[in-house]
């Protein structure tokens, strides 16, 4: 502003009408100074314009765009993740809606993505905002925080199905199995009618002649004894689906459509994705229980012939766990529990007397089996068993079949594994039978033919190293070399012996499912290692979550069955000597592909394992 004006003061003085007082030389060095103020002038409005004028407007524009920016910087940084999508690989239809914010206490750079072939998760990404906001479920990881709150980090919330996916299946128990009249099986919460102790086999207490697939009444009578119910969602640990899937597909294996078998589980899916429940976790901390096979489960297309329902292959349902008796190798979504036997203690007294009592019977054969031949299975090797043990002087058999046998008879059963060292447990219909669980439940040392019959089955039940309560004889040793089971069992010293059998009188409180009517005291049974295997599960991922990892590096479903083996600490599985048990059949042989870069057993496998209930119809 200053030469401005100085310039107007100096217009005014000099007129240039005005007679020059002075020479010559004193009017050019008059014109000389004029052209150097008009110069800084000229020089000093351009800058002026630039960076005063310009300078203002763009500022102007910068707070335009950078609003929150030019206001104030945020109080805190915060990291937010994107929710897991509901089927991997897919693209979603429609923008996903705000996800919330995970508040930390200071900035931090988002962590580099990990590899992972099967998975979508994306790392976190750095939000600035004013507000702090929190994933919903960092409520119910604080509650592990809480050192007087003896449920802290244990809570579970049951979703309040409406009755036509559970109690009104019993009602209409008639039509729960073509064969088996299940109405007196689901009596005494599941347990089925009580088993009297004529010949002195069992206790006085505690003994029920249970159904081998009453899993879904059971386990969910004995949560309602849950001591850590909450009904509040974004407490709790995991989320309970009290649907009686076993029970459901059941009633429409034989004789029904592929639209019936497959009606109530696309109404249970489209049930729970309406609950607010579900976007905590988009059902990945939901979890149900169906007590039969996997394979009734897996229908592989929408032929009117092919087995079972496709509830298992559901998008929603491959985000949720599913407990059943048998679950796949190759598939991430389902998970092994135990068959229930005849032993449903109320109270701990009653499993430390029978468990002394298991320790001090004298056990006069070496090994016996009980089951049928499969004349129908060229790979199966019970043939050859039961020739070995008609064949032995230290073999006991106790043979099933069609009809009348003391093999229906849980009497005649238990009482031939409690006279025994060693307990034949072939692979059944399919890879696992409840026969493994009755000859544990006696003290019996079971002897085990396919990894898949328990090893890769039951990881949250049973000891990964399976040599200290098993043994483990290779089907191809028995079905191609011939090798005789009574001379493989007699190389086992004495002393080992005893061992094994203590380890294994040692895991029957973790085998029995206790009565859903009690509790008991301090020792943990089958339906508590199961709601704690779940919630560690879901617990896991949601600080993977958090942290913007995944569990595993390269994850291959296909390959589900060898991460559950891996030690504490590792992330990547590799070859495993028991590939060669799970490798992907030749078409038409034992399996077929699913679709989903795993093998599933064939649907006859499932057929077949209807047949015991079919034998068992006279029990």
């Amino acid at each position: 502003m200053f030469p401005r004006v100085s310039m107007r003061r100096r217009s005014a003085e000099v007129s240039p009408t005005e007679p020059m007082e002075k020479g010559n030389g004193k009017n050019q060095t008059n014109r000389i100074c004029l052209l150097v103020a008009l110069s800084l002038f000229f020089w000093a409005l351009l800058l002026y314009f630039h960076f005063v004028v310009l300078g203002t407007g763009n500022i102007d524009k910068q707070l335009q765009l950078q609003p929150s920016y030019a206001q104030s910087q945020p109080s805190s940084v915060s990291l937010r993740v994107d929710k897991f999508p509901i089927e991997p690989h897919a693209a979603p239809s429609k923008p996903p809606p705000k996800e919330p914010l995970v508040t930390i206490d200071k900035p931090i750079l988002p962590p580099a993505p990990v590899a992972n072939s099967s998975s979508t998760f994306k790392p976190p990404r750095i939000v600035e905002s004013g507000k702090k906001q929190e994933f919903s479920f960092i409520r119910a990881l604080k509650t592990v925080d809480n050192k007087s709150d003896p449920c802290g980090g244990k809570y579970i919330y049951v979703h309040n199905l409406p009755s036509k996916f559970n109690e009104d299946m019993l009602r209409d128990c008639k039509k729960l199995s073509l064969w088996t009249n299940m109405c007196k099986f689901t009596t005494n919460a599941g347990l089925g009618p009580p088993l009297e102790n004529v010949e002195g086999v069992f206790s006085d207490e505690g003994w029920y002649a249970t159904n081998q697939f009453a899993v879904d009444v059971i386990f969910s009578n004995r949560m309602k004894q849950y001591k850590c119910l909450t009904n509040d969602s974004s407490l709790a640990a995991a989320i309970f689906v009290p649907f009686y899937a076993g029970f459901d597909i059941a009633r429409y294996l034989w004789g029904y459509n592929i639209s019936r078998r497959d009606a109530a589980s696309l109404e249970l899916v489209d049930w729970l994705m309406k609950r607010p429940e579900w976007d905590i976790m988009r059902g990945k901390d939901h979890f149900l229980v169906a007590g039969r096979i996997t394979w009734d489960f897996r229908r592989l297309s929408e032929e009117e012939t092919d087995w079972g329902n496709k509830l298992l292959f559901l998008p929603a349902a491959k985000n949720m766990s599913m407990l059943v008796v048998e679950s796949s190798p190759w598939n991430a979504n389902d998970f092994g529990i135990p068959y229930p036997t005849y032993f449903h203690p109320a109270k701990d007294s009653e499993v430390f007397e029978w468990q002394d009592r298991m320790r001090n019977l004298e056990r006069k054969w070496l090994f016996s089996f009980a089951g049928a031949p499969r004349p129908d299975n060229p790979k199966s090797i019970r043939g050859q068993i039961i020739d070995q043990c008609r064949n032995s002087n230290v073999g006991k058999l106790l043979e099933c079949d069609f009809g009348e046998s003391k093999c229906h008879a849980p009497s005649s059963i238990m009482q031939m594994f409690q006279s025994s060292l060693f307990c034949l447990q072939p692979q059944g219909d399919s890879y696992t039978r409840r026969s493994a669980f009755d000859s544990m439940l006696a003290g019996c040392i079971p002897v085990f033919f396919h990894p898949g019959s328990a090893y890769t089955q039951y990881t949250w039940h049973l000891p990964k190293n399976y040599t200290t309560y098993s043994v483990f004889i290779p089907e191809d040793d028995v079905r191609k070399r011939n090798i005789s089971i009574e001379e493989r069992l007699l190389q086992i010293p004495a002393e080992q012996v005893k061992i094994m059998r203590e380890n294994v009188i040692n895991l029957i409180p973790r085998l029995i499912y206790a009565d859903p009517r009690s509790e008991l005291e301090t020792q943990k049974d089958a339906f508590d290692v199961s709601v704690q295997a779940v919630i560690d599960k879901v617990t896991r991922l949601r600080k993977n979550m958090i942290e913007g990892r995944t569990e595993y590096d390269y994850f291959v479903e296909e390959n589900s069955w060898k991460y559950a083996l891996l030690e504490e600490g590792q992330r990547e599985a590799g070859g495993h000597v028991w590939d060669p048990f799970f490798s992907k059949p030749k078409p038409g042989e034992d399996g077929s592909s699913d679709g989903n870069g795993g093998t599933t057993i064939s649907a006859d496998a499932a057929k077949n394992s209807w047949k015991s209930e079919q034998r068992d119809k006279t029990q």
